[in-house]
């Protein structure tokens, strides 16, 4: 497989439990976000990457409903279990989603990958490391090379280096990486799901884009977040709560 996408997802969140089994309008948050990328990638090139543990067998079922691909590996070393999920897979080029994204622009995607494979580097992301982002959190995409995240793993000694899978990248002078940049600065918005709150608000974007009758990408969303307070409020508090535990992300450079 030349690229394909892998989508790390566990039910024991830390902050929002079950989060990817959530439904909204009959459908988990699982299937939203993969429905989403099949409107521009085929169902043979997803792969969820879940864990061994027994409860996590709830997200290999919604993997069969939806007829794609599964691995189910290491919890905590996730870098691992994108190594093993690659390999087993025979990838290439690795496409990270991450569950809790279930608005991911999949023609977003489609820009990055082409710019990826023009510029021939690393490392490709649009919102790590944080203090380069302009886009929003929700609309997190990284593309690397199978051979680099050998390199990484390699590379990484740290719990937070295993558990992160792609610090080492952006962290590290040992990579060739670029972070994709937009026209605007958008990084201040987010609809990623980490608490009740962002629940709601994706909620209330799906309602709103179905009523619209669009499709959602990622500056559709921001249109309609922006054009609302109550959202616009949810958004902004969230981030700001979001970052300020997440050093992991190097936010203090912000």
């Amino acid at each position: 497989m030349q690229f394909g996408i892998i989508i790390q997802a566990r039910l024991n969140s830390k902050r929002l439990p079950n989060k990817v089994l959530k439904k909204i309008n009959n459908k988990t948050i699982l299937e939203i976000l993969i429905n989403r990328l099949l409107k521009c990638f085929k169902r043979n090139t997803i792969v969820i990457a879940t864990t061994k543990k027994k409860e996590d067998s709830e997200i290999i079922k919604v993997a069969k409903k939806l007829k794609v691909n599964f691995f189910r590996g290491s919890e905590n070393n996730l870098l691992l279990r994108y190594v093993s999920a690659a390999k087993k897979f025979a990838i290439n080029n690795i496409i990270r989603i991450t569950s809790d994204c279930p608005l991911i622009d999949p023609f977003l995607i489609k820009k990055m990958k082409n710019k990826f494979i023009k510029t021939g580097v690393d490392y490709l992301s649009n919102t790590l490391p944080a203090w380069k982002s302009t886009f929003p959190n929700g609309s997190d995409i990284e593309i690397f090379t199978y051979k680099s995240l050998i390199k990484a793993k390699k590379l990484a000694k740290t719990k937070v280096e295993k558990e992160h899978v792609t610090n080492v990248f952006w962290n590290s002078k040992r990579f060739n990486t670029i972070t994709f940049g937009g026209k605007k600065n958008y990084s201040h918005y987010k609809y990623c799901l980490d608490y009740k709150s962002d629940f709601n608000l994706i909620k209330m974007i799906i309602e709103a884009l179905l009523q619209k009758k669009k499709f959602g990408t990622y500056l559709e969303i921001i249109k309609i977040i922006k054009n609302n307070k109550k959202m616009m409020s949810i958004s902004t508090l969230s981030n700001k709560k979001y970052f300020k535990n997440r050093s992991d992300l190097g936010v203090n450079k912000i």
